[in-house]
């Protein structure tokens, strides 16, 4: 059943996307646990060893692999399958012994300089925490080559189709999570939960392993560098592990100067920040990872014309649900951090008032930003896909340097200026809170995210020539804002009649709240659409209905 679930193979754009979306969801179900027990498990002391620890392996990670070998891989996988199947396994084996080699050696490297790392990372922590923090880091580092690994089968998979795996990998990761926090960490402490990591990251790559052998690619050790193919990935790849790096140092710094912060800084900023990663990972990247294939596809077919009719259409659907999930985060973002972090799963419950506060403050401002986080991953992947893999890095670098600046400039004004502090004490209701400084940390980088998009999208509509009114047309995106201005101020009309009548003070009142205020803006917000002649909603909700009936039917 479960090798039949896993081999299961898509065939249309939107089924593909409501598979990856589902698994994505039920993997931010157990993410959401996760970072509950994580929050109320470890003391501020431990989970920020925890946060900085988990930044390094996760570096090396994002900068060979997400930044580079990923995005550059795949349009050169299908152009090689188009010409010759014997030639594409065999650049699949060159891919995966090069790269697989270089992250166990650049692993072992990094692993035997943790020392001088941490210091970097973490100047603020005391002695105890940086040795502490090496430790977990030496073991983590086996876990960036099984997702290293993982990534490159997952490339594979995408291509033919196989989204069921890909999708259901990171479920399994944190599975094993769980498991360390859970099993390991009473016994051996830290130590335990860094295991845990490990044994994620395995089970990320062992789930991946049935439908990869089912398509005839099983991997064999295979070096060869004078290979066309594998220079032109290093060709792509270059300019974008650049961007990596520059994105991955951008998470070490605002690490580091949240080390400098109030302890428990660095939790509160990962905890809002992993939140602020749901709504790109459950809207922005299913839909980006299932149009790649096929912008590739029109992109080495030269067909710009079916490359643009491929993406417009998909920007357009990632606004409709991107804008009112930034909207509706921001009005309900105490209700959600209550719920998922304010919830004591464990009996120390280390997650207080104060972190709950501040981290709901923080979730706010992330908000702000939410679908512009949705829309860069498709924007991003279009250029990837043209083999244009400069542009998004260069812009990505800018941003990157505006946020550090940003989030420099912030703390400092925090610091200084009362009257900002004061601002933000009243905007966020945090009064009695007296270290605000965590918040320049959002603040900054939801700015540089905004300004990112807008960058990336004004230089995709140059790259492809198309009018910027085609590309995102702006009758749909003013129709979708109006929306949202009317669903907001029902759902804060809402929210208020809901704490009149319901005991807010338990976690049963809390959930209530919120549950029923999202379904009520639901509701406004795609009545609204409707009225004003928005269509996409109607035609989702009938293919929707249309796929869950042949389901039930047995027909798929």
């Amino acid at each position: 059943m479960l090798k039949k679930i896993l081999n299961f193979q898509t065939r249309t754009v939107n089924k593909a996307v409501l598979f990856v979306s589902i698994a994505t969801f039920l993997g931010y179900g157990l993410a959401v646990l996760r970072d509950n027990l994580l929050a109320n498990f470890l003391n501020n002391s431990q989970a920020d060893v925890y946060w900085a620890a988990f930044r390094i392996p996760d570096f090396v990670y994002g900068l060979l692999i997400t930044g580079g070998v990923v995005a550059a891989f795949l349009p050169v996988f299908s152009h090689s399958f188009q010409n010759s199947q014997a030639s594409a396994r065999r650049l699949f084996n060159n891919v995966f012994t090069v790269f697989g080699l270089s992250l166990v050696i650049l692993s072992v490297l990094l692993a035997i300089g943790a020392p001088l790392i941490v210091k970097v990372i973490a100047p603020g922590f005391s002695l105890p925490q940086k040795t502490q923090t090496v430790a977990l880091v030496r073991i983590m580092f086996f876990s960036p080559i099984a997702l290293g690994i993982s990534a490159i089968f997952s490339s594979v998979l995408q291509y033919f189709n196989f989204f069921v795996a890909f999708s259901l990998a990171p479920l399994f990761y944190n599975l094993g999570i769980i498991i360390g926090l859970l099993f390991f960490f009473p016994k051996i402490g830290l130590l335990g939960l860094a295991w845990g990591v490990v044994l994620g990251a395995g089970l990320h790559l062992l789930i991946q392993v049935p439908p990869l052998l089912k398509m005839g690619f099983s991997p064999r050790l295979l070096i060869d560098f004078r290979s066309s193919e594998l220079r032109k990935i290093f060709k792509l790849m270059t300019p974008r592990v650049f961007g990596s790096a520059a994105y991955q140092l951008n998470l070490v710094i605002l690490t580091a100067i949240a080390s400098t912060l109030a302890v428990g800084s660095i939790k509160i900023f990962n905890l809002s920040n992993n939140l602020y990663g749901v709504p790109a990972s459950l809207i922005g990247v299913p839909f980006a990872a299932v149009i790649f294939p096929i912008l590739s596809r029109y992109a080495a077919a030269g067909n710009k014309d079916k490359f643009f009719s491929a993406i417009s259409p998909v920007l357009r659907k990632v606004v409709l649900f991107g804008a009112p999930v930034s909207c509706l985060m921001f009005i309900l973002r105490a209700q959600i951090v209550r719920i998922l972090y304010g919830t004591q799963l464990a009996s120390s419950g280390y997650f207080g008032w104060r972190e709950t506060r501040l981290t709901a403050a923080a979730l706010g401002i992330f908000s702000l930003s939410i679908f512009a986080a949705c829309l860069i991953p498709l924007l991003a992947r279009a250029f990837y896909a043209l083999h244009d893999t400069k542009t998004p890095v260069k812009i990505a670098v800018w941003s990157v340097i505006l946020n550090l600046f940003l989030a420099w400039l912030l703390v400092e004004l925090l610091r200084s200026h009362q009257a900002i502090a004061n601002f933000l004490s009243f905007a966020f209701k945090l009064k009695g809170i007296d270290n605000l400084s965590i918040l320049a940390l959002p603040i900054a980088l939801s700015f540089s995210t905004i300004v990112q998009f807008f960058w990336l999208s004004y230089s995709l509509q140059r790259k492809i020539n198309v009018s910027y009114k085609s590309l995102f047309n702006r009758s749909f995106v003013a129709k979708i804002l109006l929306a949202c201005l009317i669903m907001s101020v029902g759902a804060y009309i809402f929210l208020r009649i809901g704490a009149a009548f319901l005991i807010i003070n338990t976690v049963l009142g809390i959930f209530l709240q919120a549950f029923l205020t999202a379904l009520f803006s639901a509701a406004v917000y795609l009545a609204t659409c409707w009225l004003i002649g928005v269509k996409e909603p109607i035609f989702l909700i009938k293919e929707l209905l249309i796929f869950l009936k042949k389901k039930l039917y047995g027909k798929l």
